[in-house]
């Protein structure tokens, strides 16, 4: 069964067909991927348009776990609110099978091809949302509240518990977290050459 938003001309499979083909069109630049978004969701009918961006914002909200956090915290050496956010909008450009494997299992974007630029582009949600203004009238369009706390179970920022909870990604990206040497003490100077 599909599902359907409340307004009519739009399903959410028609959704991620829109992001599957902004994708092949753009050949994953990101840039382009938010310019043909926005393109396309501005030249929606206003119905078409309301729905598109309740689902964009549905996907943000489900996406809103303590595991994503975590991986995307273990991937970016850190991770603060608005770059997960990127980062969720990112997810959610890359298309529904990108976007369901990592909301299922966090740890498998260690299997995915890694895009430090696609994967924490800050942009994506703004295409939505602009082209969505484009199409209706700033009044008609309400932008999902943020759950106050993600789902899921909270971890501690200690490279030693995410090592244990995303190993697959520590594998991959542990080196980051990795502290740099110490720097060599030099010689001291003679006092006459620190003129």
């Amino acid at each position: 069964m599909v599902r359907k938003c409340e307004e009519k001309n739009m399903t959410i499979d028609e959704f991620w067909e829109l992001i599957e083909t902004a994708g092949q069109q753009s050949q994953g630049d990101m840039e382009r991927k938010c310019a043909f978004v926005q393109k396309a969701v501005a030249a929606m009918p206003p119905d078409a348009a309301i729905a598109f961006s309740k689902y964009f914002d549905e996907s943000m909200n489900r996406s809103y776990t303590w595991g994503l956090w975590g991986a995307a915290y273990v991937v970016n050496g850190g991770c603060g609110d608005d770059t997960f956010s990127d980062f969720r909008a990112s997810l959610i450009s890359r298309g529904k099978k990108a976007f369901e494997s990592a909301i299922a299992d966090p740890d498998s974007l260690a299997d995915e091809l890694f895009d430090e630029e696609a994967w924490f582009y800050e942009g994506f949600q703004y295409a939505v949302h602009e082209g969505a203004e484009a199409a209706i009238s700033p009044e008609e369009l309400t932008v999902s509240a943020i759950p106050n706390e993600p789902s899921g179970t909270p971890w501690e920022e200690e490279p030693d518990v995410l090592k244990v909870l995303f190993p697959k990604l520590w594998k991959k990206f542990g080196h980051i977290w990795s502290l740099p040497n110490e720097p060599v003490p030099s010689k001291p100077r003679p006092w006459w050459k620190f003129w």
